[in-house]
């Protein structure tokens, strides 16, 4: 098992910054991957990005040019570095930790993007 605790979530205007943290209890190196994915009112949760034990990131389409995951194993921290935030960005933010079999989640963090 893994807690989860995200941070950073706020409220910042369109094209601001901004970077999530997603504090681990166990070593990043024993996790498979850590991703971050998000939730915006009344659509599905969607991936975001990740990033494996090995640093290799990917990520999707929504994300790919604005968004950086990153990790700090001595922190035990996982990272989601926001750039030109559009208001469509709006959602609560959601920490994973993915193993083969199951994946954890944090309580999320809610970002709000205004106009």
């Amino acid at each position: 098992q893994v807690q989860l605790v995200e941070s950073g979530g706020a409220l910042v205007q369109a094209g601001g910054s901004l970077t999530l943290s997603c504090a681990a209890s166990r070593s990043l190196l024993t996790i498979n991957s850590m991703g971050w994915c998000r939730q915006a009112p009344g659509k599905e949760r969607e991936l975001v990005g990740f990033i494996t034990s090995r640093g290799s990131t990917n990520y999707v389409d929504s994300g790919e040019d604005r968004f950086t995951v990153s990790r700090d194993n001595a922190k035990n921290t996982v990272y989601l570095q926001m750039n030109s935030l559009k208001p469509e960005d709006t959602a609560v933010y959601y920490c994973a930790a993915i193993f083969s079999t199951e994946s954890y989640w944090g309580q999320g963090t809610q970002v709000t993007v205004s106009s």
